[in-house]
């Protein structure tokens, strides 16, 4: 599959930002996904279990849901740009999606202190801040046969 791997497991990619900038539509989406309480418990787990991230079944273990409705609750945080998820296999990893998670943040503390967050501190949220994460380890490629 390549690097669209990602693609293939969520049949649908979230909001496109343009030089890390979340437009306010978008930014809603992203707010109401996470205020559905189940959704925010996956999202807060994939954020705590980077970078390796967590497979779907270890996630509706962790989360205590049933696997057809965590697949409705991904899908939703995924179209809302927070969550990806990359098929190794037979298994589906979901992570946390950094780009769309510094982009809500900085969409939501961009205005901060008059447009100057960095005078309250906030300015490591912002969308162009490095997360400080290690990258995703790098996934073995399987030969088909």
């Amino acid at each position: 599959m390549g690097t669209n791997a990602s693609l293939a497991v969520v049949g649908h990619v979230g909001p496109g930002f343009s030089e890390g900038a979340m437009a306010a539509p978008h930014a809603l989406a992203a707010l109401a996904a996470l205020g559905q309480p189940t959704r925010l418990s996956i999202f807060r787990l994939l954020v705590r279990k980077e970078p390796r991230g967590l497979s779907a079944g270890a996630l509706a273990e962790a989360v205590g849901c049933p696997h057809n409705t965590l697949s409705t609750h991904i899908a939703i945080l995924a179209r809302a740009g927070l969550v990806k998820g990359t098929r190794e296999g037979r298994t589906i990893t979901y992570r946390a999606d950094a780009v769309g998670t510094r982009a809500l943040i900085g969409f939501l503390v961009t205005d901060c202190c008059n447009g100057r967050a960095e005078m309250c501190g906030l300015a490591g949220t912002m969308p162009d801040a490095e997360c400080g994460c290690p990258p995703a380890p790098e996934q073995k490629k399987k030969r088909k046969r």
